[in-house]
């Protein structure tokens, strides 16, 4: 798959504090790439140089095939944490100028303004003032600015602060849809949550140095254990954990069940495959659960920042 953004050993320094060291990632087009880290790692300094907002002190940022240049600034759009919008300024009046400075008409930026405030149905909302909008509705007008040029790239970051849970399902769908359509996104957050359910691809930064990245399930499948959940209706609970841990590293599960189940986690050697474990269960009982422990993004991230320390 071709990439459509490149960053080439990225460094950045401020004075004597080095915000970034010979990152390199590369966000394949069509996906939605995750960037992660704690704060302060040095994910804001790398968004920041492919906005062109401050520029590596060494490295190279390439967006399809080209040298980053001033020119494809109306290329990127780009949702801040911290967001820009005029808080005086009345919201349709203030769309509009952000649109013409993305190089769209009025004409044009109106049409497309139109289509969002219908989708959102915020059309009412055009002749307020940001201050008088609450937090999410303000969210909500900064995404349609955001997004209303068509950009090839789109940088979200924290896309979802201020947002309860339906709105926040709404502008999930829209990232969606947008992918779907061929936009490439980069998107940075604290919610892993969101990780599993959008990113195709993640880069995880801490002290200023990629520690890890590539396609979110070749991720999970290097960190997976070769452990197993399970639950099993036997006759004497306590024989079966007993014979389980002479014969296998166990460990006690937690899952709910409305029956009086043995529940446990079962890591497997190279030499014993899970059918092999499931025959060997169902010889001591009635299995009710058997399920592969894949790690989570969340707890992935957790062991690498921590092995890393």
């Amino acid at each position: 798959m071709a990439n459509l953004l490149e960053v080439q050993q990225a460094t950045k320094q401020f004075g004597s504090f080095t915000a970034l060291k010979d990152v390199s990632i590369q966000v394949p087009k069509g996906s939605i790439f995750g960037l992660l880290g704690p704060n302060g790692a040095g994910k804001t300094t790398l968004i920041r140089i492919i906005n062109q907002i401050t520029l590596p002190d060494q490295g190279s940022v390439y967006l399809d095939n080209e040298l980053l240049h001033p020119q494809h600034i109306k290329d990127i759009g780009y949702l801040p944490e911290e967001r820009g919008l005029y808080k005086s300024m009345k919201v349709g009046e203030q769309a509009l100028y952000l649109a013409q400075l993305k190089g769209l008409s009025k004409s044009e930026a109106k049409e497309r303004l139109k289509y969002w405030f219908d989708k959102f149905d915020i059309t009412d909302w055009w002749n307020k003032k940001i201050q008088e909008l609450s937090k999410g509705m303000a969210q909500k007008v900064q995404f349609i600015v955001t997004v209303l040029h068509k950009p090839k790239l789109l940088i979200f970051d924290e896309p979802f602060s201020g947002f309860d849970p339906i709105n926040a399902n709404v502008i999930k769908d829209e990232i969606l849809q947008l992918r779907d359509e061929g936009a490439t996104v980069i998107f940075s957050t604290h919610r892993m949550e969101s990780v599993e359910e959008l990113c195709d691809h993640m880069a995880l930064i801490n002290k200023s140095k990629k520690i890890l990245d590539g396609k979110v399930t070749d991720i999970k499948k290097a960190f997976k254990t070769n452990t197993f959940e399970v639950g099993v209706l036997t006759e004497n609970n306590n024989d079966l954990y007993k014979n389980l841990q002479d014969n296998f590293d166990i460990t006690p599960a937690n899952f709910k069940t409305i029956d009086d189940q043995l529940k446990v986690k079962i890591t497997l050697n190279d030499d014993t495959s899970s059918n092999e474990l499931l025959q060997y269960l169902s010889n001591k009982g009635q299995i009710m659960r058997f399920n592969e422990v894949i790690p989570t993004v969340n707890e992935i991230f957790i062991k690498t920042i921590t092995d890393n320390e």
